[in-house]
C-alpha cells in the first residue's frame, strides 16, 4: 500500500509518496523534468515488498509547495537541501537511491555531503559525466545559462510545451503505444501553473552548475566502492547511452544495461527496469 503524505522542511512542503516496512533497507526515488514522483507510481508496488520506499516531489514539482521564483531561489543547491532535510526527518541515515534526470544531481549532492549515507547507486537516464549530453538538445539550454535574456530564453521556453513535454515521453520508444498519455497531459498540466514557468526557467539556467560537481562525484565512485547500475534507454535523445557506459570508469563493477527504449524507461520497459533493480538491489543491499 502506497501512502501519500506531506512534511514542512525549512518552512517549505514537501509532498512524498512512501510505501513497505518502516525496518526494511531504504530506497530514494528521485524524479526528473518535466515530472514528479508520478513517474514511479508504478515501481512502487513492486518494490514495497522488500524495502522502504520514498519517492518525493521536488519543490515547484508535483504535489509540493511551489513558490514563485520571487519567494524562492530555485537552484540545484536548494532543492538538494531539501530533500536532505525530509530524509533526515523520516530517519533515514542509510539509503539507496534511484536517479532519473533531475534527480540525478540531487543525489549527488546528497552523496557528496553524506557519503557514508549511500548505500547504493542506481542511474536510470540520470548524467554524471560529460559524456551523454546530446548537443541537439543542450546546445540552446548551454547557451541560455551562459547568458539569459531575450536572445536564448524563446528556444528553452519551448521545452514547457505540450510537444515538447511528449516528445521526451515518446522518443526513442519502439512502440509509442506502450506509453499512457495520461504522463504527459498531466506533466504539462502541473508545469502550465501560474508562475511554474519562472520556476522551470531558473532551473534551467542553474543546470550548468552541476557540470563541475563531476570531478567530485567520480571520486566519490573510486573511493567508496558504492554499488551502481546503469539502466538506460539507448534511444534517449536528451542523455545518450555514453552517459550509461561513462560510469563503469569509475564506479567498481559497474553494471550497465542499454534498453530498447528512451527518457522515460518506466513508462515502455517497466518490468525490464524492474527486473534489474531488484536483482541489484538483493546483490548489494544486506
Amino acid at each position: 500500500m502506497i501512502q501519500h503524505r506531506t512534511a514542512t522542511v525549512d518552512g517549505q512542503e514537501l509532498f512524498y509518496r512512501e510505501a513497505g516496512p518502516a525496518g526494511a533497507p531504504a530506497i530514494v526515488l528521485l524524479h526528473g523534468y518535466p515530472t514528479s514522483s508520478f513517474m514511479f507510481r508504478n515501481l512502487i508496488p513492486l518494490l514495497a515488498g522488500r524495502y522502504r520506499v520514498i519517492a518525493p516531489d521536488h519543490l515547484g514539482f508535483g504535489h509540493s509547495a511551489a513558490p514563485s521564483a520571487d519567494e524562492f531561489d530555485y537552484t540545484f543547491d536548494a532543492l538538494a537541501d531539501l530533500t536532505s532535510g525530509l530524509l533526515d526527518q523520516l530517519g533515514l541515515d542509510r539509503y539507496a537511491v534511484y536517479v532519473q534526470d533531475y534527480g540525478a544531481p540531487i543525489a549527488w549532492r546528497l552523496a557528496l555531503k553524506h557519503p557514508d549515507r549511500i548505500s547504493a547507486i542506481v542511474t536510470q537516464n540520470g548524467n554524471g559525466y560529460e559524456e551523454g549530453f546530446v548537443d541537439s538538445f543542450w546546445a540552446g539550454l548551454w547557451a541560455y545559462g551562459a547568458n539569459p535574456g531575450p536572445d536564448t530564453e524563446p528556444a528553452v521556453r519551448t521545452a514547457l510545451s505540450y510537444d515538447a513535454i511528449r516528445w521526451q515521453y515518446l522518443h526513442g520508444v519502439p512502440d509509442p503505444s506502450l506509453v499512457s498519455p495520461d504522463t504527459w497531459v498531466h506533466d504539462y498540466a502541473l508545469v502550465s501553473r501560474p508562475g511554474n514557468d519562472e520556476i522551470q526557467l531558473a532551473l534551467f539556467r542553474d543546470y550548468q552548475n552541476n557540470r563541475p560537481l563531476y570531478p567530485r562525484l567520480h571520486e566519490f565512485l573510486r573511493t567508496h566502492d558504492v554499488p551502481v547500475l546503469a539502466v538506460w534507454g539507448r534511444g534517449d535523445e536528451i542523455f545518450g547511452p555514453a552517459g550509461a557506459e561513462a560510469f563503469a570508469r569509475d564506479a567498481k563493477d559497474a553494471e550497465v544495461h542499454l534498453i530498447d527504449g528512451g527518457h522515460f524507461l518506466l513508462e515502455s520497459h517497466l518490468d525490464v527496469v524492474a527486473g534489474y533493480l531488484r536483482g541489484f538491489l538483493g546483490r548489494v543491499l544486506k
